[in-house]
């Protein structure tokens, strides 16, 4: 079987094929600038690369390029089109309304329309891609949703109201939904197969850190709290985002610099986080340069990020009542070795003890990083939320041959 991985934003489809008889990525590449010109890169499991500048008006041209390439004498992997059983769609927001993974009808493309409004950057895009493939693919070609907030709906009502007035969830749905929950998944799932034990018998803290960033509480396989909110913008400090302020610091700014909800929107999104309080940059690579050359910011900066992870961690094991392991992944949390020995430092009294030379040895490889002597495990684990969608995908098509 092979499956057609689709990741939507407003301006972009990432993609991936799958094969699922061993896993193996056979093609996998990104149309940009969609609505705005137009490109792609596409590259094959033996090397094969093309990039061009391409006429993406919509999804749906961007799409066709996809197919074409997929199928070209050129670059591509497969004779037809009908070699893919199956298309499986990343929808970040599903709201309450989903709490696992779904093939797409009608109805379902109406509810992930209704949620838009919590996530309209991303959730009209999704339904663009599902209409994309329903015009290029084999109408019988079976689409399936799996949405970033499903695996947070075991979260209890302790967790995931606000202290607002009880109406505004009843009215607008406002709560914590969390998000990132395939990578949350992904991981916490593959460290209990590695440690060889029944996931319902674990304590977990998944610490998922890249340009977004969040970390999650797993007790017995569930997600019982996670950074992110009501949008992925509270929580920890991010690329460029704030992370959790004072609700009162949204209103004196606002009021101060005269701004509109749009605009604070934008200042507290796209120009706060790692970029806002260094004034360097919003990626960690160069925050860490810019700390290690002596920028007395980017220093803080890289403080204020381990610190936090650091409070979380703890906050999430009195939650829980304990942790047996914690699993660091995304781009940092898999390559930034500096950092993971920071958290992880001077937490002895929660029996936590890393090897500093083994967790700079097995950086950004799947490993156990933690010392003998430590009573919590600590790994890093890379994500892989395309495997984790193709495996949803595949399920529910076998599902519907039954």
């Amino acid at each position: 079987m092979k499956i057609l991985v689709s990741n939507a934003g407003s301006s972009s489809l990432k993609y991936q094929l799958i094969n699922m008889d061993d896993g193996q990525v056979i093609a996998k590449g990104v149309c940009g600038r969609i609505g705005i010109g137009g490109e792609i890169s596409h590259k094959t499991f033996d090397g094969r690369k093309f990039e061009s500048d391409c006429d993406f008006p919509t999804h749906t041209e961007a799409f066709q390029k996809v197919v074409e390439l997929l199928i070209s004498k050129e670059y591509g992997v497969i004779q037809s089109m009908d070699e893919i059983s199956a298309v499986g769609h990343r929808v970040v927001q599903g709201a309450e309304y989903f709490s696992e993974s779904v093939l797409i009808t009608p109805e379902v493309i109406d509810v992930i329309r209704k949620v838009s409004d919590l996530a309209p950057l991303h959730n009209p895009a999704h339904i663009l891609a599902i209409q994309a493939c329903e015009k290029v693919l084999d109408p019988s070609t079976p689409q399936v949703a799996v949405f970033d907030t499903a695996f947070h709906q075991t979260m209890p009502p302790k967790a995931f109201l606000y202290g607002v007035p009880y109406e505004y969830y009843e009215k607008y749905n406002i709560r914590k939904y969390g998000f990132h929950g395939t990578s949350h998944r992904f991981v916490s799932n593959r460290l209990a197969a590695l440690l060889g034990k029944d996931i319902k018998d674990l304590k977990i803290i998944t610490c998922h850190l890249g340009n977004g960033s969040s970390i999650t509480a797993i007790d017995g396989g569930k997600s019982v709290d996670t950074t992110m909110g009501f949008t992925p913008l509270d929580g920890l400090l991010m690329g460029t985002r704030s992370g959790a302020v004072d609700p009162s610091v949204v209103t004196y700014i606002m009021e101060k610099e005269n701004l509109t909800p749009a605009q604070m929107s934008d200042l507290l999104n796209k120009k706060s986080g790692y970029l806002g309080v260094s004034g360097v940059s919003s990626d960690d690579r160069d925050l860490k340069a810019a700390a290690e050359e002596g920028n007395k910011r980017a220093q803080i900066t890289r403080e204020i990020q381990s610190y936090q992870i650091k409070k979380y961690i703890g906050s999430y094991a009195a939650a829980m009542g304990g942790v047996d392991a914690i699993v660091f992944t995304g781009g940092i949390g898999e390559h930034n070795a500096e950092l993971r020995y920071n958290v992880c430092s001077d937490m002895e009294f929660m029996g936590i003890v890393i090897d500093a030379a083994k967790n700079e040895e097995m950086n950004a490889k799947e490993a156990k990083v933690s010392a003998e002597n430590s009573k919590v495990q600590v790994w890093v684990i890379p994500t892989n939320e395309e495997l984790l969608i193709a495996q949803d995908t595949e399920k529910i098509v076998n599902g519907l041959n039954k």
